[in-house]
């Protein structure tokens, strides 16, 4: 039995891949009962690194707690099935480029008429308007479109790195929908309205990106000068290494910086996170320096004679930070009050204390792979807690159910299934 704030709400889901699966995972969490429109083959992410026919890791970990139904959209009479699903769902989340939607008959225009309080999410990667709506993207793409790549500022061999720890503009964007979504179900229960909600990749890397995507005169003589020295060089064609080395916004705070980074010790590593002065003199005491850095009234990362003795300093700090191991520091760091922590290889967190303590994961019975265990929802609810409905879906688990459900007879279903109109490739 579901539980959460959104048990009743129903939504169809026409998403693949990470930003969609994800937002419509924690609706599913919420209690929402979400039905995943996937093509016969099944969504691409069933198919990238199949431990098992038609499964794979990266698709179980965004797709619990849905329902799978298996159309073949390109036929009418599957259009006919969503059509008649309409009227009794709430919420349709939709990630395809506007040509691709309305071709299928699932675009706002059309389905808003079989539900005017229908809530409609429109997801692309950069926005339904101007010279780049037509084009797709994923997640690499929005990185570097959005700056977010140089930003990071990697450079391997002579182009950019990638950021690898995580698709940070889908996962973001996920979090986005579903706030969005429920928003949305506020609006209309107080006013009947529906409405189509637009979310895109680009927007949320912009957003994530906070003082860098701003443009404020009184503050920025510095930014217009490093960005005109970025263009000069794109201009002469010199190489990228050289262009992030003039972009690097955050050159100038990472001279001498020893409190707010990460730091090698005896048997690992330790992330310290010091942004304020008394905090500064905690983490001075902890480790045993009179080194002020961001502290020193005379901080000028400008000036090389300083620049010189700051880096000396900040070795000798490193060089204490390597005399000890992890779990000496960090007693010496709780016991100073000084926010830091172990630098942990996520696959280690599944057991790890904390995260167990606050039961952050769930263990969940897929239909065909067993046992797993994954993080569980965002959020805790005192008054209506969340919970995961179950594992993901095997492909077509569902779809007969879920088209009867619409109208059709079991003589109709059994005949849009031997037609390939329902139902995954034999």
């Amino acid at each position: 039995m579901a539980s959460g704030p959104l048990v009743g709400i129903r939504v169809l889901e026409f998403t693949q891949i990470i930003a969609g699966p994800f937002a419509c995972q924690n609706l599913s969490d919420m209690g929402a009962e979400v039905v995943k429109v996937e093509p016969p083959e099944g969504e691409p992410w069933r198919l990238f690194s199949q431990f098992m026919p038609m499964e794979a890791k990266y698709f179980q970990s965004l797709n619990r707690g849905k329902k799978s139904l298996v159309l073949k959209l390109q036929e009418p009479e599957a259009q006919a099935i969503v059509h008649a699903l309409v009227p009794s769902t709430d919420v349709v989340v939709v990630n395809y480029r506007p040509d691709v939607a309305r071709r299928l008959g699932i675009d706002y225009e059309t389905l808003s008429a079989f539900r005017p309080d229908l809530i409609y999410v429109d997801n692309t990667a950069f926005g339904r308007r101007g010279p780049w709506a037509h084009r797709p993207g994923y997640d690499v793409v929005a990185q570097a479109v959005s700056g977010l790549m140089a930003g990071e500022g990697k450079v391997t061999g002579d182009g950019p790195e990638v950021i690898r720890s995580t698709p940070v503009a889908d996962y973001g964007t996920g979090v986005a929908i579903a706030w969005g979504v429920c928003a949305a179900l506020y609006h209309r229960e107080r006013t009947g309205e529906g409405q189509l909600i637009q979310s895109s990749l680009l927007k949320t890397a912009l957003a994530f990106q906070g003082s860098l995507v701003f443009d404020l005169p009184a503050a920025d003589e510095l930014t217009h000068q490093r960005m005109d020295r970025v263009h000069q060089l794109q201009a002469a064609g010199a190489p990228y290494a050289a262009i992030i080395e003039a972009y690097n916004p955050l050159k100038l705070t990472s001279v001498g910086n020893i409190y707010y980074r990460a730091f090698a010790t005896k048997d690992g590593a330790l992330a310290v996170g010091a942004l304020s002065a008394s905090l500064w003199e905690k983490v001075r005491r902890a480790v045993g320096t009179d080194y002020l850095g961001f502290a020193d009234p005379g901080f000028n990362p400008l000036d090389p004679e300083f620049v010189k003795k700051a880096e000396s300093a900040v070795r000798e700090v490193e060089a204490k930070l390597r005399s000890k191991t992890t779990a000496e520091w960090m007693e010496i760091f709780d016991r100073e009050g000084v926010p830091a922590g172990p630098v942990n290889f996520p696959e280690d967190l599944i057991d790890d204390p904390q995260v167990q303590a606050n039961e952050m994961m769930v263990s969940l019975d897929h239909n065909l792979s067993g046992p797993q265990r994954q993080v569980g929802p965002l959020l805790e609810f005192s008054r209506t807690p969340l919970e995961a409905q179950g594992a993901s879906p095997p492909l077509d688990r569902d779809t007969d159910e879920i088209v009867r459900r619409a109208g059709f007879s079991e003589e109709q279903v059994a005949n849009l299934r031997a037609r390939g109109i329902i139902g995954g490739l034999v």
